[in-house]
């Protein structure tokens, strides 16, 4: 069955408002499928999430519990190091094993972050009290400037061990022994903490040169 086809006379005002009718119904027509396709869009996004984080969190454990068994395994290895060796254990903060072969090697240690014991702020306001009752002249209001930089907290409000190491360069350079007795207590307030721990593998290559194997999601 052919469909009929008839022709409508408008005049030139009918014509335009039977135009404008049209743009409205497509205007109308896209900003609803504009809004069906932002649901779509939005329902996939949840359905992925949904998948991945429980993939992501197998991982991570998996990850921790490997990690952890590595470092207790090592853990063994490094006290017959130290007995085997007659090392002190102390203060060393990286251990790195090769293989027989020569090919493989692992190394294992931790991160530190500066921290201090409370008897920093007695060393601290000491070092203080020294600049403040310099005399007021263009040499020593440089060197307060700098002594205050260094005495200056990061973001985590800790001082930075390596401004302290200029410091003491500083004290005693000035001789002054209530500077320098302030220094000493800042110095054995040090207690840096433990971090994070970490495992490092490598491999050698074909050519000889040691390939780290990637252990994390970046690197993988």
């Amino acid at each position: 069955m052919t469909e009929e086809r008839k022709a409508v006379e408008m005049t030139d005002e009918e014509l335009k408002q039977f135009e404008a009718f049209k743009e409205e119904q497509a205007a109308r027509k896209a900003k609803e499928q504009a809004k069906r396709d932002r649901e779509a869009y939005k329902e996939l996004v949840d359905e992925t999430i949904e998948g991945a984080i429980p993939l992501l969190h197998d991982l991570s454990q998996g990850i921790k519990e490997t990690k952890l068994a590595i470092l207790n395994d090592f853990r063994s290895v490094i006290n017959m190091k130290a007995e085997v060796l007659k090392l002190k254990k102390d203060g060393q903060r990286t251990d790195t094993f090769t293989n027989s072969a020569g090919d493989k090697r692992i190394t294992v240690g931790y991160y530190e972050t500066d921290g201090y014991r409370d008897t920093v702020e007695d060393g601290i306001a000491i070092v203080k009290e020294y600049i403040e009752g310099l005399a007021d002249n263009k040499k020593t209001k440089a060197l307060v400037k700098m002594v205050l930089r260094l005495l200056a907290r990061n973001a985590q409000g800790t001082l930075k061990a390596s401004r302290i190491v200029q410091l003491r360069k500083i004290a005693e350079e000035s001789e002054d022994e209530r500077f320098m007795e302030g220094v000493q207590i800042i110095e054995e307030a040090y207690q840096p903490a433990i971090s994070k721990q970490f495992i490092r593998a490598e491999v050698k290559n074909d050519n000889g040169a040691w390939i780290a194997i990637p252990l994390g999601m970046t690197e993988a």
